[in-house]
């Protein structure tokens, strides 16, 4: 009797959460339909925006090069957009000496969907976002701190990490309008990620944000991500079916297959040693070689201390990924099934 009563309220916490509303502040979407013919192809750079120095021109090059080939859908910045700190607002030059005036291929010039980094942040944060830096160039799509991206075949939850990390809080630098108060800022957008992930009915799922989560470059491994974000992303709900006589359980993930993050200037392909989820590193677009190496509980499966960026190209059956360096060579690549 006391197993069943367990049980029971297990089904109607699990009911009760799969069911709740997504908070009040739930994330904008953008729709980004895949080819004709199912697949979608996108590349991801972060950490790049220097005026073209520190090889910034040479990956985007290849980004080019590569882009083409692959006839890309889209980009996935995973933020530091622009160093120092941001821009000022978005007549600031230093938005198109970054950005426009870099990543000229012709494969590129495609939506780039935007999250923000800590070097966003101590700039001003909300001129990333202002929908006029789309009158300075088009291509800039910095939908919300998180939004969503829908293609059919995957969905990407773009989240804003830089609240999250608790010493940058009390830096007069950072740019918090919008934010506090932090704690409900936090919560909000765990809830939200929580249910759109749950509501989610895309084969593949992929987050992306700023910081690490686990990573055996630069900083390292992430306190607050791994107790706060973590867990939403390798979360497994159970759907109990009990017959009349016998028991039959079955359960479905709802979490992420991959988070995919910058900040630390490397690329690195991380598998999680006790869930399926893979913690992907694209901190490249610019400045590397910083010679800073971590331990992480996980386990590394590649890691390049430089330059360079990622592909992905999907299906609803099979995913391919590579990371680039800038001579466009193929440093490491992989396949994901479903």
């Amino acid at each position: 009797m006391a197993a069943h009563l367990l049980l029971l309220v297990a089904v109607s916490a699990v009911a009760v959460l799969l069911l709740a509303p997504p908070a009040g502040a739930a994330f904008p979407r953008v729709q980004h339909p895949p080819k004709a013919d199912g697949s979608l192809a996108v590349l991801a750079v972060g950490d790049w925006g220097r005026r073209g120095q520190f090889n910034q021109t040479l990956v985007a090059k290849q980004m080019g090069v590569v882009g083409q080939r692959m006839d890309i859908d889209f980009v996935l910045t995973t933020g530091d957009n622009i160093y120092d700190d941001g821009i000022a607002n978005t007549s600031d030059p230093l938005f198109k000496e970054c950005f426009t005036n870099i990543y000229t291929a012709q494969s590129l010039q495609k939506p780039w969907y935007i999250v923000l980094g800590n070097h966003d942040y101590t700039g001003n944060a909300l001129a990333q976002q202002d929908p006029t830096i789309l009158k300075v160039d088009s291509r800039y799509n910095a939908i919300a701190k998180s939004f969503i991206v829908n293609s059919g075949i995957v969905d990407f939850f773009l989240i804003d990490t830089t609240p999250f990390i608790l010493h940058y809080w009390n830096n007069s630098k950072f740019d918090w309008r919008g934010v506090a108060p932090r704690d409900a800022y936090i919560a909000n957008l765990l809830q939200d990620l929580k249910h759109a992930l749950t509501e989610s009915k895309a084969p593949w799922k992929i987050v992306v944000g700023h910081h690490p989560i686990s990573s055996a470059c630069g900083p390292g491994n992430n306190t607050e991500l791994q107790e706060l974000l973590l867990p939403v992303l390798k979360a497994l709900f159970v759907t109990l079916n009990i017959p009349m006589h016998g028991d039959a359980n079955a359960i479905q993930s709802h979490g992420a297959d991959m988070y995919v993050n910058g900040h630390d200037h490397c690329l690195q392909r991380i598998t999680s040693r006790d869930s399926p989820l893979q913690l992907l590193t694209s901190g490249g677009g610019s400045k590397a070689w910083a010679g800073k190496f971590k331990a992480t509980p996980d386990k590394v499966e590649f890691l390049y201390d430089g330059q360079g960026f990622m592909s992905m190209r999907l299906n609803k059956k099979e995913a391919h990924f590579a990371f680039f360096d800038v001579a466009g060579n193929v440093l490491h690549c992989w396949d994901l099934t479903k």
